[in-house]
């Protein structure tokens, strides 16, 4: 007879514990606690436990595969640190404007339609993507697998445009990436003719996918650079009536660099923060006046309140008192430059952080195109990343782009419930996950699953903070105007109506989404 097949996934463990729980395990194993009850795919997704191999997997994995199965099974018991309260249900989640790296889907019912897509539904999808084609499912499928337009329509959702290709060489995510791109050929590091091409290629796919965004055919797009990351969107998307471009994170010299470049911009974050500094001072100054009245003393008698960080504007204008008395020769005034770091003390402090977001709006984006382009700073000199060009991704093509597919695979699980074990189907999707594929996704997973499904999100961090709300925002922005104007973008009407959506999520984005009754929920 043939030996026992042991369980790969045994010692991968990494769920909250309850208290005061034992259960029979195997050797090697660790305890597991119980779900509550329910169904696998409503609980949360850190009770979705004891993954274990199907004695009959759906498909052979590749030898990549079958270690990367033990990430992913790893993954379904890492829980994520999300807020009490989740949001309330609603039939459409927020735009999350951040790219993703890798999506989760779980379900009770299978993903076996999202596997061995026939050669023509292959080709049917990718003819819908260059078409713009309009899939409109009904709200529950009796039979995905069988399902042609479905197939047809998950194939069309997972492409995206890439440029450069080099198909040896992770070109996303490219902060941080250096160890994965160690070791690599890299031979315009050696050449200059052949960096001198690669740059203007790159330079001439850039303005094309500028041109595009600018005549509303192309409905936002991604460079991704070795230190920060640019997303570009139309007028008409996160109620912006503008084209917008905003950049993070961001450092003193690059905002310098931009500022006598004559680019026009804003920080968002670092205002807000100045203005609730000053709202603060000011409720802070009455309450203090107040008490000094109450108790019969004048202000004069109380502390003085402290000065808000805008009293730097008239430190130039504080010394004239000294000419008055005629000392001010005599007296050490801070010179200009003292003057200059006192206020911006509070910009360099944000750094590298999410609060340096920078935002560029209107015409100025088109100068941001042409600084972008001419700034030396824009590719690494030195490193393993040292003559790349920055990664563009757009949801449409454009000149240059190379047509790329996010890679899709389906896993059968077990998992605890009571006593008991139940299927646990999962999805994963790897890649640069841009909005539009998240929404198209769960477009389709919401008529194959019948309504019910959850899903872990995988954030490419320093692209959460895109979610903030700017001021170049406007709620009154028509929708049907939008929709009308962008028409020819390339999106689905419900997809472009989502991202016309002002953002909300703020500094943080959708880390898990859950569908019941045909309904979301999420928490971020």
């Amino acid at each position: 007879s043939a030996p026992a097949r042991r369980n790969p996934f045994s010692s991968l463990d990494n769920a909250p514990r309850g208290a005061g729980t034992s259960q029979p395990r195997e050797r090697g194993q660790r305890p597991l606690p119980t779900p509550t009850g329910g169904s696998p795919s409503a609980a949360p997704f850190w009770q979705l436990l004891e993954s274990v191999c199907e004695d009959k997997p759906t498909r052979r994995a590749e030898p990549s595969e079958r270690t990367n199965i033990l990430a992913l099974t790893h993954d379904l018991h890492l829980p994520v640190a999300v807020p009490e309260v989740p949001s309330s249900p609603r039939h459409e989640f927020p735009a999350d404007w951040s790219l993703k790296t890798r999506l989760l889907f779980m379900s009770s019912q299978p993903f076996t339609w999202a596997e061995h897509l026939k050669a023509q539904e292959e080709a049917q999808g990718f003819a819908q993507h260059c078409r713009a084609t309009e899939t409109n499912l009904p709200q529950s499928i009796q039979e995905p697998k069988l399902s042609t337009e479905l197939r047809c329509a998950f194939q069309q959702s997972l492409v995206y445009w890439l440029h450069p290709s080099l198909p040896w060489l992770q070109l996303f995510p490219r902060i941080g990436a250096d160890r994965k791109l160690v070791g690599k050929a890299t031979p315009w590091s050696q050449d200059e003719a052949l960096l001198q091409v690669l740059m203007s290629d790159w330079s001439v796919s850039f303005t094309s996918l500028y041109n595009l965004l600018k005549a509303r055919l192309c409905p936002y797009f991604y460079v991704c650079t070795y230190q920060f990351t640019i997303l570009f969107r139309a007028a008409g998307l996160a109620g912006s009536d503008v084209v917008t471009a905003v950049i993070s994170p961001t450092t003193r010299g690059l905002r310098e660099a931009m500022r006598n470049e004559g680019i026009e911009f804003s920080l968002p974050l670092v205002e807000e923060s100045r203005t609730r500094k000053q709202k603060n001072s000011e409720v802070n100054l009455e309450t203090e006046v107040a008490d000094s009245l109450k108790a019969g003393n004048s202000l004069e008698d109380g502390e003085e309140p402290t000065p808000s960080d805008d009293d730097d504007d008239d430190d130039d204008e504080s010394f004239s008192w000294l000419e008055e008395m005629g000392v001010q020769d005599k007296v050490k005034k801070p010179d200009t430059i003292s003057i200059k770091l006192r206020k911006e003390k509070h910009e360099v402090q944000v750094d590298h952080k999410p609060e340096s977001l920078a935002l560029v709006k209107g015409t100025n984006t088109f100068t941001l195109l042409n600084f972008l382009i001419n700034c030396k700073s824009l590719v690494a000199v030195a490193g393993p990343q040292a003559g790349l060009p920055p990664t563009l991704l757009s949801p449409v093509a454009f000149r240059g782009g190379t047509m790329q597919t996010l890679k899709a695979r389906s896993i059968n699980a077990k998992a605890r419930v009571h006593l008991a074990y139940e299927d646990i189907f999962s999805l994963e999707i790897v890649g640069p996950v841009m909005p539009h594929s998240l929404h198209a996704l769960t477009t389709l997973l919401k008529a194959a699953q019948r309504g019910a499904f959850s899903a872990v999100l995988y954030t490419h961090e320093p692209t959460a903070v895109f979610n903030t709300a700017t001021d170049a925002a406007n709620p009154a922005l028509n929708k049907e105007t939008v929709c009308k104007d962008l028409a020819a973008c390339g999106l689905h009407p419900k997809t472009l109506d989502q991202l016309s959506q002002c953002p909300t999520l703020g500094k943080s984005s959708i880390r898990f989404l859950e569908m019941k009754d045909y309904a979301y929920t999420w928490k971020s």
